[in-house]
């Protein structure tokens, strides 16, 4: 989150998030159910105490790998008590010492502030309002878009094309002979239908072809650079908009970005920053550090 921070989150790219439905973002696997009390020692390392809270901590901080909540909750036990060990052996070494040393613990204090700060500031600017409204003001720059729901068969040769299209005509079921020759794996195994889908997320010829049909209607070969289709027209209707709780995690996500961007640009007006040797840039042009 951190990384992207200092970019600016578009609106466009919302609006084409928003029209495609698309997922969620992806959640964390929940923890392991823990005890209550955050003081809990869980290890102890040479008589060095690991907590509860500090497990905690490093689950909400780390990557976790694939398994179960408590295979992750083992594994990062495990690495905690590595951890405790190695940088034990560290300070023995006095590599504690020395202005690197002193440079890197700044940095990462500096990197752990910010991220509470930032945190603090989404969780403010996530209110059900401030989603409701993104949500409101994106659904009114939404233009409707007319969408088609189609069947086509696939084959490699116009000859092929044309006796596909002469045993429909016959009287044949579409969807059967779909399944018996078409050359397309995506939709041949269901009949040929490739469900709704806008004009322009076609190649040319194709969705030209199925915007002119009739609804139950079947088209002559049409050849595209994939081969020759035969298509049949099953419906058209307007693309319903999303509903508001199907996209909720998703303007989420953008209302707490924008926040905490809002958060980092009234900072940066209020200060006084002075850089020796090269101007400094503007704020969406700034990396951020990654987390």
């Amino acid at each position: 989150m951190i990384r992207e921070l200092l970019g600016r989150p578009g609106r466009s790219a919302l609006i084409l998030a928003l029209a495609l439905s698309a997922s969620a973002a992806l959640a964390q696997t929940p923890p392991a159910t823990a005890p209550a009390d955050p003081n809990a020692v869980v290890a102890t390392v040479n008589g060095e105490k690991l907590t509860e809270r500090e497990v905690q901590l490093a689950l909400q901080e780390l990557p976790q790998n694939s398994g179960s909540p408590e295979e992750q909750r083992e594994e990062i036990i495990g690495f905690l008590i590595n951890a405790k060990l190695v940088a034990k052996a560290a300070r023995d070494a006095k590599m504690d010492q020395g202005a690197d040393y002193d440079i890197k613990l700044e940095f990462g204090r500096q990197r752990v502030l910010m991220q509470t700060y930032l945190e603090k500031a989404a969780k403010e600017g996530v209110t059900e309002e401030a989603v409701k409204k993104v949500f409101d003001d994106t659904i009114k720059e939404m233009k409707p878009e007319e969408e088609i729901r189609a069947r086509h068969i696939l084959v490699e040769t116009e000859e092929e094309a044309k006796k596909v299209a002469d045993r429909i005509k016959a009287g044949e079921d579409f969807a059967a002979i779909a399944k018996e020759v078409s050359k397309d794996p995506g939709s041949g195994a269901e009949g040929g239908d490739l469900g709704y889908f806008a004009k322009g997320n076609m190649v040319p010829e194709f969705g030209e072809a199925a915007e002119k049909l009739e609804v139950g209607k079947v088209s002559d070969p049409v050849k595209s650079q994939y081969g020759w289709h035969i298509i049949k027209v099953e419906d058209k209707r307007t693309k319903p908009l999303p509903k508001f709780e199907d996209v909720r995690a998703q303007i989420e996500e953008y209302v707490s970005r924008r926040a905490q961007q809002e958060a980092v640009k009234k900072l940066l007006d209020a200060a006084k920053i002075e850089r020796v040797g090269a101007p400094v840039k503007k704020l969406e042009e700034t990396p951020a550090p990654a987390k």
